[in-house]
């Protein structure tokens, strides 16, 4: 019976020592670094693709300077432009917002318009890849390549970058149509242009589209 009690406590004894050589021996876990926050202009960015309201019939753009924003585009619906401002003050290195965003005004013509316009556009083979789902929204494959703020060149609101999952924006007030957005050639922006220009009703159409094929910026308009 004591020759059993010995061996279990030896055993107890040898088991409890290769624990705690084991503890001591084991490499100690790096913790991990917290992820560092987002720089402001992709922060501000962010913000923007987060609002619920944001669609293909808007279009928002922005600038970023020293603390300052400055709010561009167009408003389809009413709340979508104070929902910009108020998110875009969220963001703890934007000390001001000066915001510019035109509220469209209401227009059942300029609605129907406006659906025929989508349906020409994002329903034509060539251009469909576009289409939500399709593989191309601007707000993931078209991100910012650097942690600065990186312009696309020419368009109707220079120096800033549009925001947005739709790569191609339908803008229409009042009759004129106008298109916003990036593609990632000339074939495209042309093909969008001539499918919009397609469209009954209109007074006329605007095709400010940016190309970006990702390795050159084109800084080409039509």
């Amino acid at each position: 019976m004591r020759l059993h009690t010995r061996l279990h406590k030896t055993i107890v004894g040898v088991s409890l020592l290769a624990m705690t050589v084991g503890l001591a021996t084991r490499p100690v876990l790096a913790a991990k670094p917290p992820k560092p926050p987002d720089p402001p202009v992709e922060a501000i960015r962010k913000s923007l693709l987060k609002l619920p309201y944001y669609g293909v019939f808007d279009f928002l753009s922005y600038k970023f300077d020293n603390g300052a924003v400055t709010l561009m585009g167009y408003s389809y619906r009413g709340n979508l432009k104070g929902d910009a401002e108020r998110a875009v003050k969220r963001v703890p290195e934007v000390t001001s917002v000066v915001n510019k965003i035109e509220d469209l005004s209401p227009s059942s013509m300029d609605d129907e318009l406006r659906w025929k316009i989508y349906w020409s556009i994002y329903d034509d083979p060539f251009l469909s890849r576009y289409a939500p789902g399709g593989g191309l929204l601007w707000g993931h494959r078209h991100a910012f390549r650097s942690r600065t703020f990186f312009p696309l060149g020419p368009s109707r609101f220079p120096g800033t970058e549009p925001a947005g999952d739709y790569p191609i924006h339908i803008v229409v007030d009042k009759g004129r149509v106008t298109l916003l957005g990036v593609v990632d050639n000339e074939s495209d922006k042309t093909v969008a242009g001539m499918k919009a220009r397609q469209v009954p009703g209109s007074f006329a159409v605007d095709n400010d589209l940016v190309v970006d094929n990702g390795s050159t910026r084109e800084k080409k308009t039509t």
